[in-house]
């Protein structure tokens, strides 16, 4: 599912079973993104066999959960560690030109210490059992790391951070669209002798080898693949292996809540109001029309207005004391309406909490004109892991239908790859 913000993939077995779910930010690289979620994906379903052996180990009873967190931390050491190879390399490659002719053996050296140390004293850190990371994207966590010991090592070594900055900013990049090697196996089996270190004094270690060799060696081929979302016109495929978003949001919301009847699905570039018929099959549906107003892109939008992070957003608004009519969800005023709000001396939470509500009665009148709700009710999309946004949607949907049962799943990104999936699984079995 190719977002306009992240590009997700779910992988299925012949039953229907999910083995496994990878996501990516979609930068302006369709193709390397859907490279990169459906390897995530590949490596999710590689942990769910995993998960499956150990399960069957009486030695590690009560142990798996631990095991596993284990193994997918240390896996992500492997490939952040080589991706800062990747990264290092680049970046020495790209010291060319008359802007640092002279300089060229200065900047290699502080590239070269820079790199040492991401690699043998923060990698450690990143991905120890207790640390906590705001992201697990590769740029997010080399370039937090970089700035700040980029920094010294220039002052230290007599060169200036601009260059080791514009190397950085230059080379990140061409990493990101080189996704990481697919050799699986063997950055699982490292991870694996990391996690018998960390637990040898309290588990027998050697009960491990067996499970994890034999849920390694287990093959996994690619059957049927089926591209959808706001990307998937970049995909190389032929026609039958696509599926517009509202069919697969249906279908995908269907399979997790089926009695659901009615789905909202927010996503980065619009709002979808789906109705749904007790197999998934859609009946009517209704969206927002070309512009991206009360959807994720207005509320990153917001968010650089008022300097936050988008996920501060939701966490804020929650704090509100009183609601605030906001007039308009235009993205290209909003702005003005902020600083005019701010000016008045309303506070940023009160703002925020009127911003959301706009956000839900544009979303209501979407689903309104697609035939309202009925039965159970589905949402759906990245705007759904917004706590004030969900807030604000309960409050709605009680005022003008009742009660009535919201399904708001965890894994609800993943509702169009889970929808995708099952239309090629779908497409196998009837082949």
């Amino acid at each position: 599912d190719l977002g306009s913000t992240t590009t997700k993939a779910v992988v299925m077995d012949d039953k229907g079973q999910v083995l496994g779910r990878g996501i990516t930010n979609s930068r302006s690289n369709y193709d390397t993104a859907a490279r990169v979620s459906k390897l995530e994906a590949f490596i999710d379903a590689r942990l769910s066999l995993i998960r499956r052996e150990l399960d069957k180990e009486p030695a590690v009873a009560g142990r798996v959960d631990e095991i596993i967190d284990g193994l997918t931390r240390n896996f992500r050491r492997e490939q952040f560690i080589e991706q800062l190879g990747d990264l290092e390399q680049t970046c020495v490659a790209n010291v060319e030109g008359p802007r640092f002719a002279g300089k060229e053996k200065a900047i290699v050296g502080a590239l070269t210490e820079v790199f040492r140390r991401l690699r043998e004293e923060e990698a450690d850190k990143l991905f120890a059992p207790d640390a906590q990371r705001k992201s697990d994207f590769f740029r997010d966590l080399a370039g937090s790391r970089f700035m700040q010991i980029g920094e010294e090592v220039a002052r230290a070594n007599g060169v200036e951070f601009d260059h080791l900055l514009h190397m950085y900013d230059k080379s990140i990049i061409e990493v990101e669209n080189r996704p990481p090697s697919a050799d699986m196996n063997r950055k699982f089996r490292s991870a694996m002798e990391r996690v018998r270190g960390e637990m040898s004094s309290a588990l027998d270690t050697a009960a491990l080898g067996a499970p994890i060799d034999a849920a390694l060696d287990i093959e996994m081929s690619e059957r049927y693949v089926v591209g959808t979302g706001y990307g998937r016109v970049r995909l190389p495929f032929p026609k039958e292996h696509i599926r517009s978003e509202i069919l697969c949001h249906g279908l995908g919301a269907h399979l997790m809540y089926p009695k659901t009847r009615t789905v909202l699905d927010i996503g980065g570039q619009d709002t979808k109001g789906i109705q749904i018929d007790d197999k998934g099959i859609v009946v009517n549906f209704q969206m927002n029309d070309r512009c991206a107003a009360g959807t994720g892109r207005y509320l990153g939008y917001v968010a650089d207005e008022m300097n936050m992070g988008l996920h501060e957003l939701g966490p804020l608004a929650m704090k509100s004391t009183k609601s605030i009519r906001i007039n308009s969800t235009c993205t290209v005023f909003a702005g003005a309406e902020l600083r005019d709000r701010l000016a008045l001396g309303d506070k940023r939470e009160d703002i925020l909490a009127g911003l959301h509500r706009a956000i839900m009665l544009r979303a209501m009148s979407i689903i309104s004109r697609s035939g309202g709700i009925t039965d159970q009710f589905t949402f759906t999309g990245g705007v759904a892991k917004n706590e004030a946004a969900v807030k604000e949607l309960r409050q709605l949907v009680k005022e003008n239908y009742g009660e009535v049962q919201i399904n708001i799943d965890p894994d609800s990104i993943y509702t169009g790859a889970l929808g995708a999936s099952e239309f090629a699984r779908r497409a196998v079995v009837e082949a």
